[in-house]
């Protein structure tokens, strides 16, 4: 029998006897509000990838020894399954990671996603999607590949995000509203802001 949790209830799903030896893996999903039912606001169902991550598992005779499930957005870092799933890999109480896709792993950004995948590096657990070809970080060489890469999305962004601030700077100084210091979140000082709640 395998636990299957999710963020507010905890399951048991049946699964078929494995060899001890099998490489243990957890799967993981995560669902959104269903945009084409707002009126109830109710969230996707995670069946629709857990059914693909378990043929997957089935196939490569992978042994599924848990199944986390969230229902929010992958841009919350305080995700209680997801938190749940990188302790017990840090503890590397299985080796492997299913998804259905990179994003339901996290949206939480290049930078964020990347530091999530060299935490599981240095456990030794790899990331796997079962639609997204190139992120197999089980494979020898991928995962610095894919951190490479990902490495140069979030410097490029940076370069982005600078060059919109100059511009940005450039267009105030030009019309006469640039006065310098730094700038303003919502009407209100960058330093006020980062100070409340210390």
């Amino acid at each position: 029998m395998n636990r299957y949790k999710t963020s507010t209830h905890l399951y048991i799903v049946k699964s078929r006897q494995m060899d001890v030896n099998n490489i243990k893996v957890s799967l993981y999903a995560r669902v959104s509000l269903d945009e084409t039912d707002r009126e109830n606001r109710r969230f996707q169902d995670p069946e629709n990838q857990l059914v693909s991550l378990r043929e997957y598992a089935h196939v490569m005779n992978y042994e599924v020894v848990e199944e986390y499930v969230d229902h929010m957005s992958g841009a919350n870092p305080a995700r209680p399954m997801f938190r749940q799933m990188m302790q017990a890999a840090l503890l590397r109480r299985f080796q492997g990671i299913l998804v259905w896709k990179l994003d339901r792993f996290s949206r939480e950004g290049i930078m964020n996603t990347m530091s999530y995948i060299k935490q599981l590096k240095e456990r030794g657990i790899w990331l796997k999607s079962v639609t997204e070809g190139w992120l197999d970080t089980s494979q020898e060489g991928i995962t610095d590949i894919v951190l490479a890469i990902m490495s140069w999305a979030a410097a490029e962004e940076r370069k982005k995000i600078s060059d919109r601030t100059k511009a940005g700077i450039a267009r105030r100084r030009a019309i006469g509203q640039w006065r310098g210091g730094r700038p303003k979140k919502r009407g209100v000082p960058v330093s006020t802001v980062e100070n409340v709640g210390r």
